[in-house]
């Protein structure tokens, strides 16, 4: 039988649903695009905002429309969350939630059987374990996103995660080093080391974001190490300091941020100040050769004024980041900040992302251009035609490169030669 994924949502959200499919496809089923027909639809739903659930829905909607006879499955952080709310989508024949995905295939085989609906949705207990899932069966050879950690202990005020996610689990080191002894088997040169909050790797099992990486340095094959996104107040001195010990961490951070205002994040129940991120910066800096920052900021949320809008700005450009990813605050129902008076008019919230967005911008081009004559690792991603590759170097700086005589998920050692609409050129050294 044939079945289907759709994934809403973030990394480990991709990373899960990649171990679904593998489920399925070690119980006999062949795995589909989401536009092809199939006997079975699944949804890895994703509710950090209400958009992402009505596109859940509206997906069911249209697989039973097109397939009334298929199996449609409604399963993630969606019902994890809000289980009564998804048990009303009559168009989901199984739901289940972010608990009960190693349980998928057998509710998937007793719905063939017998045709009764399924609700298999259970509630996050302190204690829990982190779920052991098998490895993704993966067709292209790049970089391995490898989750390690699931669930959040924070508060933040516009965030429904931890609800639909738990409390902190962190996976065996053993766990860890298996799997990547798996992943240099399939070809794997780099992985990217996931979590929903990574930088708490281990403060449920005694190790450290630091131990992990370690680990993954130490597995002979894995060339380079990335990680997702982190959290500034949590990169303790230690924890950097051994971080910049190890080679093969690729010089590249991904710190959440927010926002550049005191008064926001305060708001936000964010724990650290725009002044300790910018110094967990300068720590990095102090430590890495030359590496590059990502990071996520919130514009509009509730009663954010001009004023503070441009304290943000101000403090993102000032910090030299590589890119930065623009959200505009979506109320999201079940979280202290959608109750919060004073909320900011939907054309406010527009203008203000277009305009941190161009902000951004500049300041993206500027620090790519910082790059040019510069050598470093690319690792070879896309081709674009039978010699150029896209890619990525090891500080995450966009590439297109000729490459003729080389492989997808090849490393090549090249040098920056310039810069063309928000990425770099590249050419290999002789």
């Amino acid at each position: 039988m044939k079945v289907s994924f759709y994934t809403l949502g973030c990394k480990v959200n991709q990373s899960e649903t990649g171990a679904m499919q593998q489920l399925f496809f070690e119980n006999g089923f062949s795995i589909v695009e989401n536009a092809d027909a199939a006997d079975i639809y699944i949804v890895n739903s994703c509710t950090v905002t209400s958009g992402g659930d009505k596109k859940s829905r509206q997906w069911l909607r249209r697989c039973k429309r097109d397939n009334p006879s298929a199996v449609t499955v409604l399963t993630g952080c969606y019902p994890q969350a809000f289980p009564i709310e998804a048990e009303d989508v009559t168009e989901a024949d199984i739901i289940t939630g972010s608990r009960s995905r190693a349980r998928l295939v057998s509710n998937v085989l007793q719905f063939l059987k017998d045709g009764k609906r399924i609700v298999d949705v259970v509630a996050h207990q302190s204690g829990d374990k982190f779920e052991e899932l098998p490895m993704e069966n993966f067709t292209v050879r790049t970089r391995a996103f490898m989750k390690i950690e699931d669930g959040c202990n924070r508060k933040c005020a516009y965030c429904i995660i931890p609800k639909a996610r738990g409390e902190v689990r962190s996976r065996s080191l053993d766990s860890i080093r298996t799997e990547l002894v798996a992943l240099v088997a399939a070809g794997y040169k780099e992985v990217v080391l996931s979590g929903i909050n990574l930088t708490c790797y281990g403060t449920d099992n005694g190790s450290s974001l630091a131990e992990a990486v370690e680990l993954a340095a130490s597995v002979d094959g894995i060339e380079r190490i990335r990680l997702g996104s982190t959290e500034p107040d949590l990169l303790t001195d230690d924890i950097l300091l051994r971080l910049s010990k190890v080679n093969k961490l690729c010089c590249q951070f991904h710190m959440s941020l927010q926002s550049g205002c005191d008064k926001t994040l305060k708001a936000m129940n964010r724990l650290y100040t725009p002044l300790e991120y910018a110094q967990t910066v300068a720590k990095i800096r102090s430590l890495f050769n030359s590496p590059t920052f990502t990071t996520d900021v919130i514009v509009g949320f509730p009663d954010e004024t001009d004023e503070d809008f441009e304290q943000s700005v101000a403090f993102v450009t000032s910090l030299d980041l590589l890119k930065v990813h623009v959200f505009s605050y979506s109320p999201r129902s079940g979280t202290p900040a959608a109750e919060m008076e004073m909320q900011v008019p939907d054309n406010v919230k527009s203008a203000r992302s277009k305009a941190m967005t161009l902000a951004c911008n500049k300041m993206r081009e500027a620090v790519l251009e910082e790059f040019v004559g510069t050598a470093d690792d690319v690792l070879l991603e896309k081709p674009i035609s039978a010699d150029t590759f896209t890619g990525y170097t090891s500080r995450y700086l966009p590439v297109v490169i000729k490459a003729r005589d080389n492989k997808q998920g090849d490393i090549v050692h090249a040098e920056i030669t310039g810069t063309d609409n928000g990425r770099c050129i590249a050419s290999i050294y002789a």
